[in-house]
């Protein structure tokens, strides 16, 4: 940070080798000690040390557009007032410099002896990294350029009690990073930008399908019944009805209601939950789009992903060609589209409807052959397509650089889809997928109540009961048997959208609190 006197280290702040910041569980009791001592001597000067209303402030990012010329007293500059966070403190006898920091960026402060009133320049004193301040003053550029604020009064507006890293650096542990959100978005930028992008893209979500006329509603969170995915539901219970509820496992089955109810193009961005593992791409609560259009099939809903995604892409500025760790992908439409056969024939080798075939390659690939559908109950074969779509997994997905919608899967592991006229073996569904990551999942919607209730009556051989979507619901068969028109369906997980158009490797860094153990004290 450029000045015009070099300041000396503020005692309050002992210089670290090498500018490692501490984490707060490593500072000495002594310095908590002296913060807490400092809001007491804030206090003694008649200050309210968690500050009061201040009203009228400009964001940090729009001063520094402000227009700026080197302090001097024949000319002055913009009066500007801000607020925001202590990040930087530097002292040098009758010259303070601070750096203070909001949401839309963090500029200098310089602070004279002679500027301010006695109380103030003590309150400057007083400050540690973390308090919170606000400034009036006039803006301009130091002697080195740097811009600045010289600040003609400075008002104390919060005592940060637990010490802050010095810098970024200070921000090197992941765990402890997660753990520290709060801490996290202000010292590690990157994380901020997240986020500011995370509310961009599903603006743009909204405006999208609110321009084509979809209805967003909210759906219930707590279901009688697990349903509309393959998934392990988490379990609750309501003490007022004495009934076992499950937190939703998917939007589908409340949204397809609405589809008999005469909402013809109906969506619900919200969260699901699924008590299932953690990687890289999996947080047990997610948050997903769901929607469903009247009339519509599977390529409607081709083209709706495409033109979202697109302009998802569109509202972030970076150009349609953007980073996803050392390779680039291209958004511009249209978007490769290939058939799950001819990828599966392509990477595995064989025809997916070639039992012989395919459990040869099962086999090669170490994958189980037989299961037991209970403990301690006789092994039985794994389905054909439920191999199918393990040997897809494990040799096809990575492969698939995309965006490419992979479309016409083995019907058995859809049922919640409709079959191709021409071959009920086939399902018309979509996965769209991108370096091998699963963005979108669509389909032309069952609506024939009679399969839909053979489907949820049969289970996939090889999938446990917990796992499987083929659950009766019987609310959801009636309603369909007073008529669902025909629809396309289209889920995105959000999250994995924001993963993938901001660069991010894990998904744990475009959820703000991601799920963690329980911290060890």
């Amino acid at each position: 940070m450029a000045d015009e006197t070099p300041p000396q280290p503020n005692p309050a702040q002992p210089a670290r080798a090498g500018g490692a910041a501490r984490k707060p569980a490593d500072e000495t009791p002594d310095l908590a000690e002296v913060r807490l001592a400092k809001l007491r001597q804030i206090e003694a000067l008649g200050l309210d040390p968690w500050g009061q209303r201040f009203d009228d402030t400009q964001p940090i990012g729009e001063i520094r557009a402000l227009p700026a010329e080197p302090f001097s007293d024949e000319k002055r500059g913009p009066t500007v007032r801000a607020a925001g966070r202590v990040k930087r403190y530097r002292t040098g006898g009758k010259l303070m410099f601070l750096e203070i920091w909001d949401q839309t960026g963090q500029v200098q402060l310089m602070v004279r002896v002679n500027k301010v009133t006695p109380q103030e320049w003590r309150v400057a004193e007083l400050l540690d990294l973390g308090d919170l301040i606000g400034v009036d003053g006039e803006f301009g550029k130091t002697k080195t350029g740097e811009l600045t604020i010289q600040v003609e009064k400075l008002t104390f507006l919060t005592k940060s009690l637990e010490p802050h890293p010095k810098d970024v650096f200070g921000m090197g542990d992941e765990e402890y990073r997660l753990r520290h959100r709060y801490l996290d978005m202000v010292y590690t930028p990157d994380t901020l930008r997240r986020a500011h992008q995370r509310v961009k893209i599903i603006r743009t979500i909204r405006t999208f399908l609110d321009a084509r006329g979809y209805m967003e509603v909210e759906t219930p969170t707590l279901h009688a019944i697990a349903g509309g995915a393959a998934a392990r539901p988490f379990e609750t219970h309501h003490n007022a009805l004495d009934i076992d509820l499950f937190v939703r496992i998917a939007l589908e089955l409340p949204l397809k209601r609405l589809l008999v109810g005469g909402i013809e193009k109906v969506y619900e961005l919200g969260r699901v939950f699924r008590n299932e593992g953690i990687s890289r791409k999996h947080n047990p609560e997610f948050t997903m789009l769901e929607l469903y259009q009247a009339y519509g099939d599977y390529r409607t809903m081709m083209d709706l992903t495409e033109g979202l995604i697109v302009a998802c892409v569109d509202a972030l500025g970076g150009g349609r060609t953007i980073p996803y760790g050392d390779k680039e992908v291209n958004f511009t439409p249209p978007f490769q589209r290939a058939k799950y056969a001819d990828l599966f024939k392509q990477y595995v080798g064989c025809d997916m409807t070639d039992e012989v075939a395919v459990r040869a390659a099962a086999r090669a690939e170490n994958i189980a052959l037989e299961l037991a559908p209970a403990e301690g109950a006789p092994k039985v074969p794994v389905a054909h397509d439920v191999l199918v779509q393990e040997l897809f997994e494990d040799l096809v997905e990575d492969k698939l650089t995309g965006p490419v919608f992979v479309h016409d899967y083995p019907a058995s592991l859809c049922p919640l889809t409709k079959r191709k006229r021409d071959n009920p073996a086939i399902a018309e569904r979509f996965e769209l997928y991108v370096h091998g990551m699963e963005l979108a999942n669509a389909y032309t919607e069952l609506n024939d109540p009679i399969t839909q209730e053979q489907t949820f009556s049969q289970q996939l051989t090889g999938l446990s009961e917990e796992d499987s979507m083929a659950k009766m619901d019987h609310d959801f068969i009636r309603a369909l048997r007073h008529g669902m028109p025909p629809a396309g369906g289209l889920g995105i997980g959000i999250d994995r959208l924001v993963m993938l158009l901001t660069n991010t490797q894990t998904i744990r860094d475009v959820i703000l609190f991601p799920l963690l153990r329980p911290e060890q004290k």
